[in-house]
């Protein structure tokens, strides 16, 4: 199949897990780049994805050094370090890992723009996943209003790598209820209107539990 076939495909998925969410929200695909050549990620552009998402500040560049600045809404969705910042803050539209408060600290010294955010929440609670726990994300929030470059426009997680599909949707259903808890505190810098949540192996499910970005990669550059 070509990479043109994966989008339709996985756009075709989408629709259909759509159908059996209670949101009425459009799902944004992202398409994650970060395994893949320029020229793949130009061919995603081609077959119609406008979203692109990185791990890595120099993949990041990279690409946009051969695509452009313009050429897509460019997402950030890996552990990114302070010392980083300064690098990249402003060669990016969206930020799917804030989980620190050094970090936001440091965007906001670094840029003279809003960044739109999602706050990072290990709702698992395994060790080798990066985020903030959910009973902590109202103290960070709090903490979060004091930097006016941050927007927080949702909260993202990643499900256990698990084929228990149960243990999936819980942790996705999670993560929705908490966005309801914070989109309800009507903070004017934590809207938290989003959730970015669901992968490759289980965006399906994501989507069905109220997911309205997914980052998808394999699925889609695997020819």
């Amino acid at each position: 199949m070509s990479i043109l076939d994966n989008v339709q495909e996985v756009t075709k998925r989408m629709q259909q897990a759509s159908e059996k969410s209670s949101s009425e929200k459009q799902v944004q695909l992202i398409g994650v780049t970060k395994s893949v050549s320029s020229q793949v990620a130009s061919e995603l552009l081609a077959a119609g994805v406008t979203h692109l998402g990185e791990n890595r500040p120099d993949g990041l560049l990279e690409k946009q050094a051969e695509l452009g600045r313009t050429a897509c809404t460019w997402h950030f969705i890996g552990t990114l370090q302070t010392r980083k910042v300064r690098q990249i803050i402003d060669a990016i539209d969206v930020l799917h890992s804030l989980d620190r408060l050094h970090l936001a600290e440091e965007i906001n010294k670094r840029t003279d723009r809003i960044i739109d955010c999602f706050i990072q929440v290990n709702v698992s609670g395994e060790e080798s996943k990066q985020g903030i726990a959910p009973e902590d994300v109202p103290s960070f929030l709090h903490e979060i209003g004091q930097y006016p470059a941050i927007r927080v426009i949702g909260l993202m997680t990643m499900a256990p790598l698990t084929e228990d599909t149960t243990r999936i949707r819980k942790v996705f259903r999670s993560l929705k209820t908490l966005q309801e808890e914070v989109k309800a505190k009507k903070l004017s810098y934590a809207p938290c209107t989003e959730l970015s949540m669901g992968m490759s192996s289980d965006f399906e499910i994501a989507i069905e539990e109220g997911a309205t970005f997914v980052r998808i990669g394999t699925t889609l550059v695997h020819t």
